[in-house]
């Protein structure tokens, strides 16, 4: 008799699986899925099953990665986890449901996206990724409960070595995505190379730099894959970004967090999450302080190395297995 517990994910997303970890095609969930199967998948007396759109379907670290078209009616798992859709329940029958978010649902587009029948017939507890997520996710769509379950990096990230005493040059960097205030930050950066002239800002494409964002030192980075991005990071003497409402982690926050590179940021969205002030970076007021606490950085080695020197003392305080801890003891533990 198999006692095994059952867990599954499914997600329509597009085509991939557990092996397109270091692959530039995958974002923040995607990567966020794949970690927390994997770590599941270590526990024997799980089976972790993802169904998705992948054109390659494999027992990948003991996860099942199938295609959406292989669901087993007949499969009656213990807990099932949509990924952002509630109509995925109508595709697999299940003794717990769960809806993972990773967006500010409004009510108007979860009913124009047509999530509100699955929501009301399948009566899902939502699962969110931090305070302001939790704080921000319209009552409604939460209805038969909320849970906070913060991700992490993944373990390249934290197992990646620090030089303690490396300073590494005046480049600043933007690894998240254009559409979250890059405009403001690109003209504040007018701003910042004015007075910090030696200095450059790396942005993620697509995007169509000008012949006076060269100029003003702003190039587009080579968005490879994972290795680079490390290599990148690590590079760089300062994270920046604005933050933006629609963000309910940032997990490229947290992916520099964990390699020692302090943050400037307006603190919008779950950005405030992301940084102790003045401990491993700065949450500007407004625009002068976001320009000011940025060029301290690029200009002064000191402040640098003492926001360094505090981030070293955070490393690994959260990875997959503790994401994946928490996620058990919410399934196993729903009251």
């Amino acid at each position: 008799m198999n006692n095994k517990t059952k867990i599954y994910f499914i997600e329509n997303s597009f085509n991939y699986n557990g092996n397109d970890l270091d692959s530039e095609k995958i974002g923040g969930s995607e990567k966020t899925l794949i970690n927390i199967t994997n770590s599941l998948s270590l526990n024997e007396n799980f089976i972790i099953k993802v169904f998705n759109n992948t054109s390659k379907p494999n027992l990948i670290n003991r996860v099942h990665w199938n295609n959406l078209n292989e669901i087993d009616q007949s499969d009656k798992p213990d807990f099932v986890i949509a990924m952002s859709d509630a109509n995925l329940f109508d595709k697999i029958n299940s003794k717990n449901n769960y809806l993972w978010s990773h967006s500010i649902q409004t009510i108007e587009k979860f009913i124009r996206k047509k999530q509100l029948i699955p929501f009301l017939k399948y009566k899902p507890v939502m699962i969110l990724e931090g305070e302001y997520h939790f704080n921000n996710r319209n009552f409604f769509t939460s209805f038969y409960g909320k849970k906070i379950l913060k991700i992490a990096p993944d373990f390249d990230f934290i197992k990646s070595e620090i030089k303690e005493n490396f300073i590494p040059p005046p480049n600043a960097i933007f690894t998240t995505k254009s559409d979250r205030n890059l405009d403001f930050l690109l003209d504040s950066w007018k701003q910042i190379k004015k007075r910090s002239i030696n200095s450059n800002l790396y942005i993620n494409p697509p995007y169509q730099l000008s012949e006076n964002d060269k100029t003003n030192g702003i190039f587009l980075r080579n968005k490879a894959n994972k290795r680079l991005l490390i290599d990148e990071l690590k590079n760089s003497k300062l994270f920046i970004s604005p933050g933006h409402k629609t963000e309910v982690f940032c997990l490229a926050a947290e992916e520099a967090r964990e390699l020692c590179v302090p943050i400037v940021t307006m603190g919008i969205g779950s950005l405030y999450e992301r940084v102790s002030h003045e401990q491993t970076g700065y949450i500007a007021k407004n625009k002068k302080e976001f320009i000011d606490y940025s060029i301290s950085i690029l200009n002064d080695d000191n402040i640098y190395m003492e926001l360094k020197k505090n981030f070293l003392s955070k490393r690994n305080n959260r990875n997959y297995h503790n994401v994946k801890e928490d996620l058990i003891n919410i399934l196993l533990n729903n009251d």
